[in-house]
Formats: structure tokens, C-alpha cells, sequence
């Protein structure tokens, strides 16, 4: 069947787009990554599968995100994870594969452990547990510290992004309190895990540390030792698929 699309309207007159292919379930629902949308490789791949396939897939875009509404500004993984659980409590039935890239990773397993009765399976790509706290407050400069402390916001800027994008106080201090890790992690669903060994957003380790932390044993983790933080080439792509048709 061919991919439908629509947009949710939250209480606050905002609104998350999604697509969707319809098909037999278990339901995959794809996490993002900060600051991705729903149009990337590894989405789109897998919603030609689903659609090939004829299984049921859902992906759509956070706040602030793609082409969902609101000020990305604004953002925090607690308005993230209502997003999360908005749309699977709104737009889907029945059991669900979670399929989290990056900061999806991390929102995957907070709506685990907030839907654990609906949770099938988790498969997740460079997964970014904790990120705000682990990975990117201990890489700010002084000075974006001091930005944030005294202006509540810093503009991140790079050779790949001269533009830039907010580190937030908000941001930071919300992630805090989400923090999931060291665990434990009280998943027995099966659980797979894709990871880059030249990620250099989200280090192998970092990553690595989930499988002491979720109490399942039918845990699998997967180092592609020359693979990056997008894990996006044709062969990266063929290892997604075929993590998630064994769990789903």
C-alpha cells in the first residue's frame, strides 16, 4: 500500500507530520535523530521495505523538526518524548517496534519504560542515551558555558554548519532529568543495536554500555568497526532491514 501522510495536532495548537505505510503489524515506529527529519536514508529505506513488504510503519517529525510546527528553540527531550508517546497512543493499536537512530535511541527507550505493555521490539542505530548529559554538555567550550549560564541559549556553529543550531539551557537541564543510564533498563523485549566504530558523535562505548544496562538477554549488539554516526551507506542500510525483519 502506498504511503499516506497527515499531521497530529497537539493540545498546544502545534502539529507533528507523519507518513505512514499500512500494512500488517507489529507495528515499526521510526525515532530520529536531534535536529533530523523524517525524510532521511535510513527512514525512507525503511519505508520502502515496509511498503514492499506489506508491513506497518510509521514515521513523522518531533517539534520543531522537519515539518512538524514549532521554534526548534524550544525543544527538550520531555516535549520530545510527549511527542513520542503522542503518537503512538494516537495514530497506532497493538504491539510496536521502536526503531530509534541516534536520539531516537534514547526516546525509544523512555517510551519503553512509559508503554513497556505495547513494546515488541527496540532496534537502535548509534543510540544516544543520555546524550545532553554524557556526550554534549562536556564538549561546550568555556565560553558556550558561560553563554548558557548568563543567556540561557549558545549558537553551536562548525566548518559543516556555519549557521549553527541552540544548545539551550532548557535543553540541558531537561535532559537531566531523563538521564536512563547506567541502568538498569527493565526490557525483556529483544533489543538490537547497530553501532559505527568511527562515530564520532556517539562513541561505540557509549553505545556499548546499554547491553549491561537492560536487564533482557535477548540483547545483540553490532559494531560495524568502519561505519560513522549516520550508518547511511547501501550496506548499513541492508543491515537495518535485516535487524528489523528478525525482531519484527
Amino acid at each position: 500500500m502506498s504511503e499516506t501522510s497527515g499531521a497530529l495536532a497537539r493540545p498546544d495548537s502545534e502539529a507533528l507530520a507523519w507518513r505512514r505505510v499500512e500494512g500488517r503489524g507489529p507495528t515499526l515506529v521510526w525515532l530520529g535523530g536531534f535536529r533530523s527529519d523524517m525524510t532521511g536514508s535510513k527512514a525512507q529505506a525503511l519505508a520502502d521495505w515496509a511498503e514492499a513488504q506489506g508491513r506497518d510503519f510509521l514515521r513523522f517529525d518531533y517539534f520543531g523538526h522537519g515539518a512538524s510546527s514549532g521554534d526548534f528553540a524550544q525543544g527538550s527531550i520531555s516535549r520530545w518524548r510527549a511527542d513520542v508517546l503522542a503518537v503512538i497512543d494516537d495514530l497506532t493499536q497493538g504491539p510496536l517496534v521502536l526503531v530509534g537512530s541516534s536520539m531516537g535511541g534514547w526516546l525509544a527507550l523512555l517510551a519503553a519504560a512509559a508503554r513497556p505493555g505495547r513494546l515488541h521490539a527496540l532496534v537502535l542505530v548509534a543510540p544516544a542515551a543520555d546524550f545532553t548529559e554524557a556526550l554534549m554538555k562536556p564538549r561546550l567550550s568555556r565560553k558556550a558555558k558561560s553563554a548558557i549560564k548568563r543567556e540561557g541559549v549558545w549558537l553551536e556553529r562548525s566548518d559543516h554548519d556555519p549557521a549553527g543550531y541552540p544548545i539551550t539551557r532548557l535543553l540541558l537541564e531537561d535532559g537531566a532529568r531523563w538521564t536512563v543510564m547506567p541502568g538498569p533498563l527493565g526490557i525483556a523485549a529483544p533489543v538490537r543495536i547497530l553501532q559505527g566504530g568511527l562515530d564520532g558523535a556517539v562513541p561505540w562505548a557509549h553505545a556499548h554500555a546499554l547491553v549491561a544496562a537492560i536487564q533482557g538477554d535477548d540483547v545483540i549488539f553490532t559494531l560495524i568497526k568502519d561505519g560513522d554516526h549516520r550508518l547511511s551507506r547501501p550496506q548499513d542500510l541492508e543491515r537495518l532491514i535485516a535487524a528489523v525483519a528478525e525482531v519484527a
